[in-house]
């Protein structure tokens, strides 16, 4: 029976090269070329007018001219996560109640207003991301009265504020402006510990929880672009959701070890880590380009599913040294930009910035009264 089916498939061949030529044949068994990414390959940065839960601590707020600068140096995107209860009015003197998550401070938003269309008006793309949303986020230092992934009642007002925004910006075009549910979805033991054990989302409830709030987005618009943070704190791909027309963010932030180096909300013991390297042995691995290309295998598969995918975050604290980070980065933006992925440093201005970012080992050009890590610019521009 082997030998008789043997025969039948090579002469099913044999016919096939004769009548359609060996170089047809080939091209039929070649494999199908990758797929060109849903998004755009949008690069640009992270702006932290909004990030506090508290308007009085919010970051200076970014300039118009600060939007020119970044069209002058070539960028197009720009991501503004937003801590929800910035936009809204209670008594910040005591815990915020269910209640009072619905209290929209329109003052407020006008403020964010002004911000999108200042960037509209360069020609940038502008993500509003949830950075904190009700019942989550990756940080502490606000006590949520519900939890996203577990409370209904979180969910209902999640997906209220979504609708807020997709009506707001009802008729704005897609290639201005999406929505980028939540910040680095996660489990964490004890939401008000940043230490405290972290795991994914269950792939089933984040599905419930993204489906629903892109449902209340594109109730006001069908064709509202809408973005899903990577699982497990914006690291892994999420396939629960690939039917839904949802893109997905990942992180250029692999491995920790370079991109958070001291940095004391990543790490428990930051004084008593090992000096990084790049590539070099860290600890106990060895770090590495291949690292890289192994860890953005699943996004890259991702895109040739035919799903968008975006690097919403990535970029290093200001406490590794410098040579080391651009060595790194050039890698992680090699990677990303020869997959058609896109990516969005955080942040502008600050820590991990282009300017103003404290590093101590950078000759700063002088920029508009700003210190400019000159560099970092011209890598990020060779991308």
């Amino acid at each position: 029976m082997q030998r008789r089916l043997f025969l039948q498939q090579t002469g099913a061949l044999a016919a096939a090269v004769s009548t359609t030529g060996p170089a047809v044949l080939a091209a039929a068994s070649a494999p199908p070329a990758p797929l060109k990414n849903k998004l755009p390959k949008w690069k640009g940065f992270n702006l932290l007018d909004f990030f506090s839960p508290d308007p009085t601590q919010s970051r200076r707020a970014t300039e118009e001219e600060q939007f020119k600068w970044m069209r002058d140096w070539g960028f197009d995107f720009v991501r503004l996560p937003m801590a929800y209860p910035y936009y809204l009015k209670f008594d910040r003197s005591r815990n915020i109640t269910p209640e009072e998550v619905y209290q929209i401070d329109e003052q407020a938003v006008e403020r964010i207003d002004r911000l999108v269309a200042m960037a509209h008006q360069q020609g940038l793309h502008v993500s509003l991301n949830l950075h904190r949303a009700p019942g989550y986020c990756v940080n502490a230092g606000f006590h949520e009265p519900y939890n996203l992934w577990r409370d209904q009642q979180a969910q209902d007002a999640f997906n209220f504020h979504w609708n807020y925004w997709a009506k707001r910006y009802k008729n704005t075009s897609p290639q201005k402006i999406s929505f980028d549910l939540v910040n680095e979805p996660g489990m964490r033991e004890d939401m008000n510990d940043q230490h405290s054990k972290r795991s994914a989302v269950p792939g089933d409830v984040y599905r419930k929880v993204a489906k629903a709030a892109s449902e209340a987005i594109r109730k006001e618009n069908p064709n509202h672009l809408v973005v899903a943070d990577g699982n497990n704190t914006g690291s892994t791909v999420i396939p629960e959701i690939t039917d839904l027309n949802i893109a997905q963010s990942c992180r250029g932030y692999h491995p920790g070890i370079i991109s958070h180096y001291k940095a004391p909300w990543a790490n428990k013991d930051p004084e008593n880590l090992p000096e990084p390297k790049w590539p070099g042995q860290v600890g106990d691995k060895y770090l590495s380009r291949a690292m890289l290309e192994e860890f953005y295998k699943p996004w890259i598969a991702l895109v040739n599913q035919g799903v968008g995918v975006h690097c919403g975050e990535c970029g290093c604290w200001n406490k590794t040294p410098h040579d080391v980070f651009l060595a790194w980065f050039g890698d992680v933006l090699d990677i990303l930009t020869s997959n058609g992925i896109g990516f969005a440093l955080w942040e502008f201005i600050g820590d991990f910035g282009i300017l103003d970012s404290r590093r101590t080992d950078v000759a700063y050009e002088d920029w508009h009264g700003h210190k400019l890590d000159r560099k970092l610019l011209n890598l990020l521009a060779k991308y």
